[in-house]
């Protein structure tokens, strides 16, 4: 017990002597103050995560048709803003895109930068609503490991980015993120409006290929600079490098077991923030085949 408390002890006066050298530009912007917010929303997301299936174990699917038409283009919106914005103040700013230090000066540019990225790290928050909306339309098998896992862990580790380093390198990411998410948001939102949009929509599985190789440029570009020793906080970029291999591995598993490790059927239903023709868990082809065999079975019976 005594060690114990001694780790809690020394976490808290860790955490107390980071707030020391945080960006004092952002100490007074919403949510920026403490940890406790973000850390209360994500506990908040989790317990949603337990309760929310329960609530709607002996409840009718929602159909939220028109909200997630709404949801999704408003997400495009937003990701175009952010994208919009880092592209604008760094070129403005003349950033490097190899290796650029975080500028806590009160610079337009700079400000503007820190600015998208705390938007950025709030679209994070914000989309801690395609939980809920599975939940809701009880497509419970669309909450994977990996869907909770990016969503929970993005919330809190790009809380940590705007509080330390909100500028710099962290533009890079960001904005390669958010114009993959103005992308996929589209795909979304189209995919929302009905079956009838089905025909423009086959290129889902590009969307994972795009988010497999901007996990690739991610290494990349953080071991580039460790290696020309670039003055951007070696913590960040390990950190990067580590979170975005676990993000390779379990996007590739996803890839493999929903475009390699099962042949393709034909008339699948469009995905709707990353549904497929999925009803309560059972796919279309599924309940064909379960008919086709009752069918089956009924026939030799009457024989």
């Amino acid at each position: 017990m005594e060690v114990v408390t001694h780790f809690v002890n020394d976490s808290v006066e860790f955490y107390k002597w980071s707030l020391t050298i945080a960006d004092k530009r952002v100490e007074n912007w919403p949510m920026m103050g403490s940890a406790f917010p973000t850390l209360a929303i994500s506990c908040l997301y989790l317990l949603f995560l337990w309760a929310g299936p329960r609530f709607m174990q002996d409840r009718q699917p929602y159909t939220l048709r028109k909200t997630l038409i709404v949801y999704n283009f408003s997400m495009v919106v937003l990701n175009f803003y952010i994208a919009k914005e880092l592209l604008i103040a760094s070129r403005a700013a003349k950033y490097s895109y190899l290796c650029q230090p975080v500028n806590y000066s009160k610079d337009v540019n700079e400000v503007r930068i820190a600015s998208a990225l705390w938007w950025y790290y709030i679209s994070k928050g914000v989309e801690f609503l395609d939980t809920v909306f599975f939940i809701l339309r009880k497509k419970f098998n669309q909450v994977s490991f990996l869907h909770v896992y990016h969503h929970c862990t993005m919330f809190i580790l790009w809380w940590i980015g705007i509080k330390w380093v909100p500028g710099g390198q962290a533009f890079f990411g960001a904005t390669i993120n958010s114009s993959i998410h103005v992308l996929m948001y589209g795909y979304y939102g189209l995919a929302a409006l009905g079956p009838h949009m089905q025909k423009y929509l086959w290129w889902k599985k590009y969307l994972t290929i795009i988010q497999m190789i901007q996990f690739h440029v991610t290494i990349g570009h953080a071991g580039h600079s460790l290696y020309t020793g670039c003055p951007f906080p070696n913590w960040m970029q390990w950190a990067l490098i580590g979170y975005a291999v676990t993000f390779i591995i379990l996007f590739a598993n996803f890839y493999y077991h929903a475009y390699r490790g099962k042949p393709a059927h034909k008339g699948s239903k469009p995905v709707a923030n990353g549904t497929s023709a999925v009803t309560n868990g059972h796919s279309k082809v599924e309940e064909l085949e379960v008919n086709g065999k009752k069918q089956k079975k009924a026939r030799n019976k009457r024989e």
